[in-house]
């Protein structure tokens, strides 16, 4: 339930209100705003009920949660979530590009990329040091080596790190390596996972599975908010459907239905999203048309000798494209880049 208190209410008020939430087995929530104060309570309905919360003179209005997921809800909190990790920021007034290889292949080849990227404006790096492949033969990531060499791109250059974490054996050389965590589309449904990353309050980019509906994201993004972690930024990278013209089906729809439905930050993967680097540009344009909050494109200088999804990496000169070709589309959504 949303506990919507009157103008003149006094935080002793909202105290009382809470304890009384938390003595009858509930999750309370305290969310005081600009112009009054907002309480939360999470638990079974039917205690919810049984404590008449309305009946307080300091209480407007009481109304319940109907969506299955609650935190994540712009039910629970009406305003934009921005989510902060090292220099970067997603969400807001800002259009955040997340640029970088599929792989870190080597010291070489991660910082060459990460230098150029950071001089076209790109906020973040993205490199895979774990790699979940869908062939035991491909290539699978140089593991902790990849971890410490984004680290060394981080000091040297002074750009924040986005990885993928695969397992919870991971989580502790993850955090202390990278800035922010991804969960890829195959792990979006790992629940142990979900709260492991949850618990660690780690930056959080969690990608929609290969054929997961909307609501199934959001619940995903409810374990990790459930577990003590609000800094989640969701990330629409394209769902399988019949066809095949395409690696996947990149679902804009589902930017836009986001964004009315949840307060976390929505960015968008072309690169996965299509499978197609001719197509990476276009389709940035479209996310930021449709409101997203940035995107993660995959960028590498030699794509033809990239250990993994060379075919939809952007080269050099493309990125400097990219980013010149989106400056209006950012700019007519009222953001900038």
């Amino acid at each position: 339930m949303i506990i919507v208190l009157k103008p003149n209410a006094t935080e002793e008020q909202a105290k009382e209100i809470l304890s009384r939430i938390e003595t009858a087995g509930l999750k309370p929530l305290y969310m005081p705003g600009v112009e009054r104060i907002v309480l939360g309570a999470l638990g079974d309905e039917r205690v919810l009920e049984k404590l008449h919360l309305d009946a307080y003179p300091c209480v407007e209005t009481v109304k319940p949660i109907l969506t299955k997921y609650k935190m994540v809800s712009r039910e629970v909190q009406a305003h934009d979530t921005v989510v902060r990790f090292g220099n970067a920021a997603v969400g807001g007034d800002k259009f955040a590009v997340i640029a970088g290889p599929c792989s870190v292949e080597s010291e070489e080849q991660l910082l060459s990329v990460a230098e150029v990227v950071k001089k076209h404006g790109a906020v973040a790096l993205r490199g895979g040091a774990y790699k979940p492949r869908t062939s035991p033969y491909d290539f699978q990531g140089m593991g902790v080596e990849g971890l410490k060499l984004l680290q060394k791109a981080n000091q040297q250059l002074g750009i924040p790190t986005v990885s993928e974490v695969m397992e919870v054996s991971q989580m502790d050389a993850m955090c202390e390596y990278v800035d922010c965590l991804q969960i890829g589309a195959r792990n979006m449904q790992n629940y142990a996972l979900l709260k492991a990353v949850g618990e660690s309050k780690k930056p959080v980019l969690l990608k929609r599975g290969l054929s997961a509906t909307i609501e199934e994201l959001l619940l995903a993004a409810e374990y990790i908010y459930d577990a003590g972690n609000p800094n989640i930024i969701l990330c629409e990278r394209g769902i399988r459907t019949y066809e095949t013209a395409t690696r996947n089906t990149l679902d804009l729809n589902a930017v836009a239905y986001l964004k009315q439905r949840t307060h976390l930050p929505v960015v968008v993967d072309p690169s996965h999203g299509t499978g197609v680097r001719e197509l990476v540009i276009p389709l940035s344009r479209a996310a930021a048309a449709v409101g997203a909050d940035g995107i993660i494109v995959e960028s590498h200088l030699n794509p033809c000798e990239a250990l993994s999804d060379g075919h939809q990496a952007l080269t050099g000169p493309m990125f400097e494209q990219l980013m010149q070709e989106l400056k209006p589309f950012v700019e007519a959504a009222g953001r900038t880049l």
